[in-house]
């Protein structure tokens, strides 16, 4: 799943594979700002069923955090 994910996040932000790490913060991504991060997380519940509230989506600072919350870690 978490490959997944990246994937999905790689595609809507538009960047190319490999890009996007458990590692990656969110704020090393220009491509990644607040309308494109509300759409990861639509996106995420949308295609793969992956849900994250909004109180934790709004604090989320990289993907590893992202992974964490959607219980992929």
């Amino acid at each position: 799943m978490q490959e997944k994910i990246i994937a999905l996040i790689e595609e809507l932000l538009k960047v190319p594979a490999g890009t996007i790490t458990i590692d990656t913060r969110i704020e090393d991504v220009e491509e990644w700002d607040s309308l494109m991060h509300v759409m990861i997380i639509g996106e995420l519940e949308e295609r793969l069923g992956v849900v994250i509230s909004l109180d934790d989506a709004i604090e989320l600072t990289g993907v590893r955090e992202l992974l964490e919350k959607a219980g992929c870690l």
